[in-house]
């Protein structure tokens, strides 16, 4: 995991999710009328514009969409923690969503690496989402 980075601050949006996260699930708006799935959160749906939101909890599975591999860290915090991968990951319910990829060497991610959930501890009582490669995939 990567330390010292700042937290993500819910908000209307997102509130729904950082609470499935602390629960170890990992929630995405559905509209609730054309049930078409949005990410990120928002209030609207994109397709039909409706306000009307169900949270459905997703496989926890996915594949890595792109990726990049930091080598030049963005902040002091991160100097001795590159290089690493962060991957946009699509998942089955037909979104992507970004996340860093861990256990696997980042040299070694690729298009189309199935990948799964995992929950870290952030240290502070805070789950954070991440991604790692399935086991023999890498």
């Amino acid at each position: 995991m990567l330390t010292g980075m700042p937290r993500p601050r819910a908000d209307l949006d997102t509130q729904p999710f950082w609470d499935g996260v602390a629960e170890r699930r990992f929630l995405v708006p559905t509209c609730g009328l054309c049930e078409t799935p949005r990410w990120p959160p928002g209030p609207m749906c994109p397709s039909c514009q409706s306000q009307e939101t169900e949270w459905r909890e997703t496989s926890g599975t996915g594949t890595v969409y792109s990726w990049v591999v930091v080598t030049h860290p963005v902040a002091e915090a991160l100097v001795e923690q590159v290089p690493y991968a962060v991957g946009l990951i699509e998942l089955p319910e037909g979104i992507r969503v970004v996340g860093n990829v861990l256990g696997v060497d980042p040299a070694a991610v690729r298009a189309g690496l199935p990948v799964r959930l995992v929950f870290e501890d952030a240290g502070d009582g805070a789950l954070l989402p991440n991604w790692t490669a399935e086991e023999g995939a890498s």
